[in-house]
């Protein structure tokens, strides 16, 4: 991909453009003024940009699939109008789960789309803030490549293999070393290109644990088009709980998509390997082999949101899209 020269910030809120409030630090506007002041001042030489925040601006604990697909429309947009790379300042609480999102709902979009932030307010002293948006703009400056990506503490890093391990320290983000192997997608469906709209779909996330109740698990599972469970290890569960894998295996029959995936930070899902992970296989469960949490609701609601038919879904879960699943 050549060096960027027209690059659109979109700023959605988070840590980096925060300023003190009455009740702790909130999302503030006008942080283009901030950045070209900040910019003056060191000097640097950098791609032209312009900035564009996304209302109402967050923190990014409050974000939701809702803002994923404003921000998916915000990129094509902004690619559609002429800007050669994207860079999305976000929160760091959620950014991994956006980026997961935009990275499947945009699998084959065709500039770079960098998303960052910071763990402190623009103009904190030594803060990484400014040496985290500057970064990324000298990154897209180079050669970089296409694709949704994460960068922090100048670090690049595949937007849906990557996970918040620290709520302090500035390496807070690192690519999660999960085993990847898949199928690789020979074509891209034309319905999921990065030109197609998305529409809201509900997602739940089921985390299994010693003593977890069908009932539960069956309320989750309500009102739902698809969902995460979280497996232990390489991908088993209750199996001697009958009547919670007859609420996975009712659910799935009336069509809710249910994806695999393992609880461990460096597992995967293997479902073969023992009896009480077959039983899960049984129930219609999709082994999502080694993709995170992130990647694995990202691409759920992809796939969903992109109307597919829940077998075309549950066939393409299993398949590498954009790097998901396999390097």
């Amino acid at each position: 991909m050549p060096a960027a020269h027209n690059v659109m910030i979109l700023y959605t809120g988070g840590t980096i453009g925060m300023q003190p409030s009455a009740a702790g630090l909130a999302p503030a506007g006008g942080f283009a003024a901030r950045i070209q002041a900040e910019q003056a001042q060191q000097a640097l030489s950098l791609p032209t940009w312009q900035c564009r925040e996304l209302t109402p601006l967050l923190d990014s604990a409050n974000m939701t699939p809702s803002q994923w697909l404003q921000m998916r429309d915000a990129v094509v947009e902004a690619i559609e109008a002429g800007h050669d790379a994207i860079l999305l300042l976000h929160g760091t609480d959620t950014l991994a789960y956006s980026a997961a999102a935009l990275r499947l709902l945009m699998p084959d979009v065709p500039v770079p789309v960098l998303i960052t932030g910071a763990m402190q307010p623009a103009g904190t002293p030594a803060g990484d803030a400014w040496p985290n948006l500057f970064g990324a703009l000298a990154t897209l400056a180079q050669d970089c490549a296409s694709g949704v990506q994460v960068f922090f503490n100048g670090q690049l890093m595949h937007g849906a293999r990557v996970s918040k391990r620290s709520s302090t320290r500035f390496d807070a983000f690192a690519p999660v070393a999960r085993p990847r192997q898949a199928p690789r997608l020979a074509t891209l469906p034309a319905t999921l290109s990065w030109q197609q709209p998305r529409r809201h779909v509900p997602l739940a996330l089921i985390s299994l644990y010693p003593g977890i109740s069908a009932s539960a698990v069956s309320a989750q599972l309500e009102n739902v088009n698809g969902a995460v469970i979280e497996c232990y290890g390489s991908g088993t569960g209750p199996a001697d709980n009958r009547a919670l894998l007859d609420a996975l295996r009712n659910a799935q029959q009336r069509g809710v998509v249910l994806l695999g995936i393992s609880q461990c930070s460096e597992g995967a899902v293997h479902f073969g390997t023992y009896a009480a992970g077959s039983a899960l296989a049984a129930c219609g469960v999709i082994s999502g082999g080694g993709m995170t949490r992130e990647a694995a609701l990202g691409k759920l609601f992809s796939l969903l949101g992109a109307g597919l038919k829940p077998s075309e879904c549950e066939q393409l879960l299993t398949e590498d899209l954009c790097g998901e699943m396999c390097d």
